[in-house]
């Protein structure tokens, strides 16, 4: 006989997964169907059509561009500032992660105006862009910089719980046996954190390419030279060319698909790789330092 009790808590237990269900069939997926569904609605030759033409194209290159230059930047200052934070106490190390944390809390339009007010023809290095010719407002860097500002932290937080979290002994044993620093980076270190270091790439990735606020405070919304996929998604919809809009709203949803699938199986494959770990740690010992000196 099944007791009340469990049986009670059986049916909120389904209950509360049947809201959840509910609700995220409701905005996400829904929505997510209906941009397909009116993407294809004029048959797909039309939905080809849309995304070779020109304007489409070029931002389609450009999108790829910027995400293609701020993803190793993101990695690089990324582990930069995760090592830094995790393996060394200073003054102001609480002040800098709560800098880390504001382009999370900030609105990517205020990003964008910052930049503005920065690098614009009136703002603090205006003067001297405009001086020496460099363009950054209205521009590839500009956007690039949008991109970076907002997509930053991603990488960051993937990494520092899992180095907090794993501490630095082995690095400090293999520090003491006489082991350079790239070798302990890149055999120690590296090997622990390469799973946490692709899901927030990944993460990065896909904001980059989805990046709307800040870049379109700084791109200036140029056609065939400063606009991105979201961007031109938005002139397309203000021009009621509604096809080629949805096209490449489609196209972006896609992306943000194939960006869970990886996640998914980046996850999937970290978990495998503890489990691994957790049955043969009481067998195997472990060489990571050996390997490193």
């Amino acid at each position: 006989m099944i007791h009340p009790q469990y049986q009670e808590n059986r049916y909120w237990r389904w209950l509360l997964i049947g809201i959840s269900l509910l609700f995220l069939t409701m905005l996400l997926l829904v929505p997510l169907l209906a941009i397909f569904y009116q993407a294809l609605a004029a048959g797909l030759p039309t939905f080809w059509l849309a995304l070779q033409e020109t304007e489409a194209l070029n931002a389609i290159k450009l999108t790829l561009l910027v995400a293609l230059i701020s993803l190793p930047l993101n990695v690089f200052f990324g582990l930069v500032m995760a090592w830094l934070l995790s393996n060394f106490d200073f003054k102001g190390k609480n002040l800098l992660t709560t800098l880390i944390d504001l382009p999370l809390s900030v609105s990517p339009v205020v990003a964008g105006l910052m930049l503005v007010l920065l690098f614009g023809i009136n703002g603090l290095f205006g003067s001297w862009l405009d001086a020496n010719d460099i363009e950054v407002i209205f521009a590839l860097p500009g956007i690039v910089l949008a991109t970076l500002f907002v997509t930053f932290p991603l990488v960051v937080k993937s990494l520092l719980p899992t180095l907090k979290s794993l501490g630095n002994s082995e690095e400090q044993a293999a520090l003491t046996l006489g082991a350079s620093f790239w070798a302990i980076f890149f055999r120690v270190t590296l090997p622990k954190i390469k799973w946490p270091l692709l899901y927030g790439a990944i993460l990065a990735n896909a904001r980059a390419m989805g990046e709307f606020g800040a870049v379109s405070v700084v791109s200036g919304h140029i056609r065939n030279q400063t606009n991105t996929i979201p961007l031109h998604v938005e002139i397309l919809y203000n021009e009621y060319q509604f096809t080629a809009a949805f096209a490449c709203a489609s196209l972006l949803a896609l992306l943000a698909i194939l960006t869970l699938l990886l996640q998914n199986v980046v996850a999937y494959l970290q978990r495998r790789k503890r489990q691994q770990h957790t049955r043969l740690s009481d067998y195997l010992p472990d060489t990571a330092i050996e390997s490193a000196v």
